[in-house]
């Protein structure tokens, strides 16, 4: 995700970075939640709020929204309230709870990402909706930075997803990336419907504030190609879920 100018935090290895400030990416894929997942007046949770930027510009469509997160420092950093710290495999809340989940960039950390898919359907009402946004192993960039030798380098690395599963793991041992049938996985045999499963392209924020020409020629290129057979190359995955029963 776009993010603010800011050194790496001391848990961007081991939980990525969470989105400081609301910028154009983020609205992007916000109104695209909203395109197949209503967020008006819903019961809302955000799996991995980090800071609570999501959370803060959802209450704006909904009084009932609500984090989780495993780092305790981030929830105090955010200074909202309704945010509890806990693991994704066992949320600390009642059976069917909420009508939307959203796991923005999340899954890639948890410990069980098939198992905290399982646990967010409990919690979520028949009819709900499950969102993910996901890394995209065919996007030419790893995102969450590599250990090489060692010592942890932040930053975009080219080519590392398209290595061997192995060595990838090696150099990016903090974070998965989904393949389209490693994503399946996901939900397989869960009484889910699959209600989209598209990619999305970055909203290169960082590079709209340097140069507003080149980053609005980059979204212009880019967010057409999702339209095309191209966007399998997308940074991110975009799944969204229907709870059923039966």
């Amino acid at each position: 995700m776009s993010r603010s100018k800011r050194s790496p935090s001391p848990d961007a290895a081991r939980l990525g970075e969470p989105s400081y400030v609301w910028r154009s990416g983020q609205e992007r894929r916000l109104q695209l939640i909203r395109t197949y997942a209503p967020l008006e007046d819903k019961w809302i949770l955000d799996v991995g709020c980090g800071i609570g930027t999501y959370v803060r510009r959802m209450r704006e469509l909904s009084p009932h929204v609500f984090g989780i997160d495993v780092s305790a420092e981030r929830l105090r950093e955010s200074g909202l309230s309704g945010l509890v710290a806990g693991a994704g495999e066992t949320l600390p809340f009642a059976d069917e709870s909420f009508d939307v989940i959203v796991f923005n960039e999340v899954i890639e950390h948890v410990r069980d990402d098939r198992q905290t898919i399982a646990d967010a359907l409990r919690v979520l009402r028949e009819g709900g909706r499950v969102v993910i946004y996901a890394p995209n192993r065919l996007y030419p960039f790893e995102t969450h930075g590599i250990y090489l030798r060692g010592r942890y380098k932040f930053g975009n690395i080219p080519l590392v997803n398209y290595l061997p599963s192995g060595l990838r793991r090696k150099l990016v041992p903090h974070a998965r990336a989904y393949l389209a049938s490693d994503i399946v996985r996901l939900w397989e045999g869960l009484p889910v419907t699959l209600v989209v499963h598209t990619y999305v392209y970055p909203g290169f924020d960082n590079v709209a504030a340097r140069s507003p020409r080149l980053g609005k020629a980059l979204r212009a290129v880019l967010y057409r190609t999702e339209r095309t057979a191209a966007r399998r190359f997308g940074l991110s995955h975009f799944v969204v879920l229907e709870k059923r029963t039966g």
